[in-house]
């Protein structure tokens, strides 16, 4: 082993070479993707490189490239950024080495690197942010061709896919402003007047010259015064005006689904109420279970001879017409009272007697108190 590693140092000092071979893949290749058939292209056998345990030599690059020693092919091991690899720097190679034992040789491969638009413009100036408002301040005396300010951007990717042109795409008055389609600068066209709004917002649009093209976009705020506590007045305003009716709308909208929750809720109880109160009066029409009296707690028997101990005065008014009798029921009494007895007959006779006689029309009697205790 020792002797491999002497010999094989003594190749890279000699820069003795078998022989070389040189690619060009895209970058973003999946991995496994196909990149060259170093056993064709080398002149090499596939036995050897099994034999000779042929690796892949990368130095202190990571291992992007590995060797399939079956089919003597080179292949993706992982994906390749340009921009990751190399930076800025132009053209971008990836040096490698296939080195083989018994005898040690290798071979030198050197891929390059070929860049995509993988990447969008950068917008650097003017720096976007999200809490406050940056303007430039155009005075009204301004002339025509007034440069505002310049909108700066870069891409990472290199070439032609770095290219970039400035449009511009939205503003408040298209006819005072211009936009650089190279360089990125904003120019005014046309004298500015009192007439102008001091407020002017301007979205410009910066596309790259790549196959598809990639776009960013950035929004500058111009004012126009002369002035600049009048730049403050007009700018501080807008966004606490924007986030107050933001949060207006919000609980706007929060009450009104509460309102109708509430709505709702209400109607969806009282039907229920409704239908349960009509269920239950069906059922209780439709029941066939028998009908139990109801009595009042001093209905007791005490007697033990009836359902009704309680005595009763019957006041039966008679007259010489009989159809002018009237019959009265009078409170209770204990005086002249008429027992019956359930298993005698003469008292039932009795008292039927007495009746046939109270409804003679020649009767002399003409008030009767009858007191019966059932």
């Amino acid at each position: 082993m020792k002797r491999q590693v002497l010999l094989f140092m003594s190749f890279l000092s000699l820069g003795s070479v078998l022989g070389q071979v040189s690619y060009s893949i895209p970058e973003e290749m999946a991995k496994g993707s196909f990149v060259g058939n170093i056993a064709q292209d080398l002149g090499l056998d596939i036995k050897r490189l099994q034999s000779g345990k042929a690796r892949v030599h990368t130095g202190n690059n990571a291992e992007y490239i590995e060797l399939n020693r079956d089919r003597g092919v080179l292949l993706i091991k992982e994906r390749i950024d340009r921009e990751a690899l190399c930076g800025q720097t132009t053209p971008c190679a990836l040096h490698l080495q296939i080195i083989m034992e018994n005898p040690i040789e290798f071979y030198r491969v050197t891929i390059m690197i070929q860049d995509q638009n993988d990447n969008p413009p950068q917008v650097l100036y003017p720096v976007q942010t999200g809490g406050s408002v940056v303007a430039e301040m155009v005075p009204r005396s301004a002339d025509v061709g007034y440069l505002v300010t310049k909108v700066v951007a870069v891409d990472v990717d290199s070439g032609q896919n770095a290219w970039l042109s400035y449009k511009l795409q939205k503003a408040t008055d298209r006819a005072l402003f211009e936009v650089g389609l190279q360089n990125g600068e904003i120019r005014t066209i046309r004298q500015v007047t009192d007439k102008d709004a001091v407020k002017q917002r301007l979205t410009v649009i910066v596309e790259d010259n790549g196959q598809p093209s990639r776009s960013a976009t950035v929004i500058v705020n111009v004012a126009v015064a002369d002035s600049f506590p009048e730049v403050l007045s007009e700018f501080t305003d807008f966004p606490h005006d924007k986030e107050y009716n933001d949060n207006l709308t919000f609980y706007l909208v929060l009450a009104l689904a509460v309102v109708s929750f509430l709505f709702i809720t209400c109607l969806v109880v009282i039907i229920s109420v409704k239908i349960y109160r009509w269920r239950q009066s069906r059922v209780l029409y439709h029941s066939s279970l028998p009908v139990i009296p109801y009595y009042p707690p001093r209905y007791s028997d005490t007697l033990g001879t009836g359902t009704l101990p309680h005595v009763y005065n019957y006041e039966v008014c008679r007259t010489t017409d009989s159809r002018k009798s009237d019959c009265k029921f009078g409170r209770a009494g204990s005086q002249n009272v008429l027992i019956m007895d359930p298993s005698s007959t003469g008292t039932m006779q009795r008292l039927q007697s007495e009746k046939s006689i109270l409804d003679e029309p020649d009767s002399p009697l003409e008030v009767s108190f009858t007191e019966i205790i059932i």
